[in-house]
């Protein structure tokens, strides 16, 4: 069973710490290209661009699980139709999207909080990146699915050519073409496109158990995918949350240099967010397919597994965050006092990953298992919950250096609170036998 973790997890957490390192190159070359406002712009449109890749994730992990489920129980059929569904529904909404951000920009940034020096280049940004939603939206779920249909090389090696596209365009765009800002959102989209066109002949010439092809949409497999998938939805909207509650404070209490702190702290965890995400998104299929089979032994073994992956992969991260914070820092910006800052903001952030990887990993096993009532609880304690009684908290005591605390708290209480509502293996048990029963 390692084996076979191994074969789906290494690729996908592979490809999501390329991703990752692509991301730190991305925010060297805005901060040092454009400057630490242009950072802080990247950060102030985070939540939405985050909120839109959420969208996108809602449909790759609910329409996923489905898949691998039917494909673990034999029906292959019923697969394919389910693939084809999820594809339709979101080429729709990403379009639907595009060009409901490319002439609404200005008031979506506005709400999202940008300062008047911060406003033009966080419209920028937002808007160019806008231009490239169908390719953003629709290579995360293609990716998914490839994973799902056997084939996680292939997932690894589309993110990776994606990535690489990114960052050779970023240098270019931003050093050589001196278009700022908006080359950074355009390197993305162009590296998406790449993603895109690496995965579509796998299936376009049928590859795998998945194709390609037109379909009316069907009400209940909406709603089923929908339904399994919104926790990953709320799970980035929860993220979105915790950028944007950070972002509120700090401008409050710390001005415009601590948000160039946050977005730095934001680079870096982002980086750690994606590698563990990576771990999840690579045991997804492997649970769903032998939930499938009912496989109730494998199914919680999966998730021990990649529940002791996590803690393993933070311990390494934490350790990188305390002995070369500074260092990966100042790759950034040179600015002392941000530096500063930021090191404080690095160190507490990177314990809170402690219980991040965990949570993240109980979210997923519990859409997989079709029970994702708990998941979408886990969010909603996570962000509207628990964050901003331990921002306003910590700050009261600790001042503005408990802000940097405050994602440590949320997720902790988290962990304990989900923990003692419900039972991994209960729940397993449960879901099993309703899957047996309704077979």
């Amino acid at each position: 069973m390692l084996k076979e973790y191994l074969k789906y997890a290494i690729p996908s957490a592979f490809a999501m710490l390329i991703s990752a390192l692509y991301t730190i190159i991305d925010g060297m070359f805005v901060g040092q290209g454009v400057g630490d406002n242009a950072l802080a712009a990247v950060n102030i449109v985070l939540p939405f661009t985050v909120m839109l890749v959420g969208i996108a994730n809602m449909m790759a992990v609910g329409g996923g699980a489905l898949v691998s489920k039917n494909i673990g129980a034999k029906n292959i059929e019923k697969a394919v139709n389910i693939f084809r569904q999820v594809m339709k529904f979101l080429l729709i909404i990403s379009v639907v999207l595009s060009i409901m951000c490319v002439i609404f920009t200005e008031p979506i940034v506005k709400a999202l909080g940008a300062t008047e020096s911060l406003q033009s280049l966080a419209v920028d940004y937002l808007r160019y990146y806008a231009l490239f939603c169908i390719p953003n939206l629709v290579g995360i779920a293609l990716n998914s699915f490839v994973r799902n249909d056997n084939r996680p090389k292939l997932a690894m090696i589309s993110t990776i050519a994606g990535a690489i596209t990114n960052v050779v365009l970023d240098y270019i765009f931003i050093f050589e073409f001196g278009l700022g800002i908006k080359g950074a959102a355009i390197a993305t989209g162009l590296g998406q496109i790449v993603t895109v066109a690496i995965l579509l002949p796998h299936f376009i010439n049928k590859k795998g158990n998945l194709s390609l092809k037109n379909v009316r949409l069907e009400k209940e497999i909406i709603r089923d995918l929908l339904n399994i998938g919104f926790p990953s939805f709320l799970s980035q909207i929860s993220f979105s949350i915790i950028v944007l509650m950070h972002n509120i404070a700090i401008v409050k209490i710390m001005g415009e240099v601590g948000v160039s702190a946050y977005s730095i702290l934001n680079y870096i965890g982002t980086n750690i967010y994606m590698i563990l995400f990576g771990l999840t998104l690579g045991v997804q299929p492997l649970i769903s397919y032998n939930f499938g089979k009912c496989d109730i032994e494998k199914v919680l073994k999966y998730h021990k597994i990649n529940s002791i992956s996590q803690l393993v992969t933070t311990v390494f991260f934490v350790l990188i965050c305390f002995l070369f914070g500074k260092q990966i820092i100042s790759i950034f910006t040179n600015d002392v006092k941000v530096i500063e800052i930021a090191y404080l903001a690095v160190r507490l952030g990177s314990l809170s990953y402690f219980f991040v990887g965990l949570n993240i990993g109980t979210i997923v096993y519990y859409q997989a298992i079709e029970m994702p009532k708990f998941s979408t609880l886990m969010c909603f304690f996570r962000a509207i919950i628990f964050l901003p009684l331990a921002l306003i908290v910590l700050y009261s005591i600790f001042g503005s250096n408990g802000i940097w605390a405050g994602t440590l708290v949320s997720e902790t209480l988290t962990f304990i609170a989900i923990n003692l509502i419900t039972n991994i293996k209960k729940s397993t048990n449960k879901s099993i036998a309703e899957v047996s029963e309704a077979a």
